[in-house]
């Protein structure tokens, strides 16, 4: 559709930076307003109502996204999610690896992310290691381990989207959504964060669709791309030390205007503020967590936004199961850290306890 603009002096990949950024300036004020963290919908103090924040943004996201695919307007034909030979043990490794790590750094990469805009040099800090595993996963030292796992894969054919089963994509979008709706019209929420929650998940479609069907250029053609943080931070890390080699793509777009749109939030509600690391002993479990959330985001195939928030909505099974896995790694960690501290004096109060910010 792209062509059909004239533009002359400016291509579709140019003009999804600015795309990018304009989507995470909007997410990062809309998750530091809400909270919009998944850890804390497992493991939080507040997770009943974190859980209800999270369900109504994938409610929307359902919904908006399979709307678009039923104008025809994108298709998930031959996406990276959809393919028919499913990793599932470099997905069962991943996920249980990034659900370990983001209880290690009290927050998953999109939460870090936006902690990071609002003045916590711990998620900055955090953020740089992980976008360094991810790269290192996709391409460095730890891309043969990466290639190991994915070569043990299940044959599903047609049947890695749930779009395939009986009834096709209607009933399961329909399944998934009430679900999310019920889950979060009893959470318990006033209806501005429920409303901001919305907000988010309207994101993940209009990023679908506007790389898939807007930006769709056939003589230069970008990847159809949505909300997710593991491969756009190894993006922005290798964007920023080869700018001039490496042009901008949708993924440092999205990074830089997550970060942005946090500081503006924070700074407008008055709650940015400097923090940092407090002792040795945690700043080694962050870094330690960082590097298990970037080789995992990879292996797993996305994190819990690009592999849940995004990737559910696609009706993949692969999304899925990454989801269920880093459920199950963060719950598993937690309950080693409760476990741990249990007889300990060091602190009153677990990592999972204390609050991501």
């Amino acid at each position: 559709m792209f062509e059909t603009f004239g533009f002359e002096e400016i291509t579709a990949r140019e003009v999804s930076v600015l795309f990018a950024l304009g989507i995470g300036v909007l997410f990062g004020a809309l998750a530091q307003l809400t909270r919009f963290c998944f850890r804390r919908a497992l493991v939080g103090n507040d997770r009943r109502q974190a859980a209800g924040v999270w369900a109504m943004a994938l409610a929307v996201a359902v919904l908006g996204t399979q709307a678009a695919v039923a104008q025809g307007w994108i298709s998930f034909d031959g996406h990276r999610l959809m393919t028919s030979d499913l990793p599932l043990l470099a997905i069962a490794a991943g996920g249980l690896m990034f659900g370990a790590g983001m209880i290690l750094t009290r927050g998953c990469a999109s939460r870090l992310l936006v902690l990071a805009g609002s003045g916590n040099l711990r998620a900055l800090l955090v953020v740089a290691v992980f976008a360094v595993a991810a790269h290192a996963t996709l391409k460095g030292v730890l891309a043969p381990f990466r290639t190991a796992l994915g070569s043990f894969t299940l044959p599903m054919g047609e049947q890695i989207s749930l779009a395939a089963l009986p009834g096709g994509a209607l009933p399961w979008s329909a399944a998934i959504t009430a679900a999310a709706l019920l889950l979060a019209l009893r959470s318990g929420n006033r209806a501005p964060a429920l409303a901001g929650a919305a907000l988010i998940g309207l994101l993940v479609p209009l990023a679908w669709a506007g790389t898939g069907f807007v930006l769709f250029d056939e003589f230069d053609p970008i990847a159809m791309e949505s909300l997710s943080f593991t491969s756009p931070a190894a993006d922005t890390l290798f964007f920023v030390i080869a700018s001039s080699s490496i042009p901008a793509g949708f993924g440092p777009g999205l990074i830089g205007g997550v970060l942005l749109g946090a500081l503006m939030a924070s700074l407008f509600s008055g709650s940015f503020r400097w923090q940092s690391f407090e002792t040795p002993r945690q700043t080694g479990r962050y870094l330690a967590g960082a590097v298990l959330m970037g080789a995992g985001g990879v292996l797993a195939g996305g994190c819990t936004v690009g592999a849940g928030l995004a990737g559910i909505p696609t009706l993949s099974l692969a999304a899925l199961l990454a989801l269920a896995f880093i459920a199950l790694g963060g719950i598993g960690m937690n309950a080693l850290l409760n476990a741990a501290s249990s007889g300990s004096a060091e602190s009153p109060a677990t990592p999972s306890q204390q609050p991501a910010e």
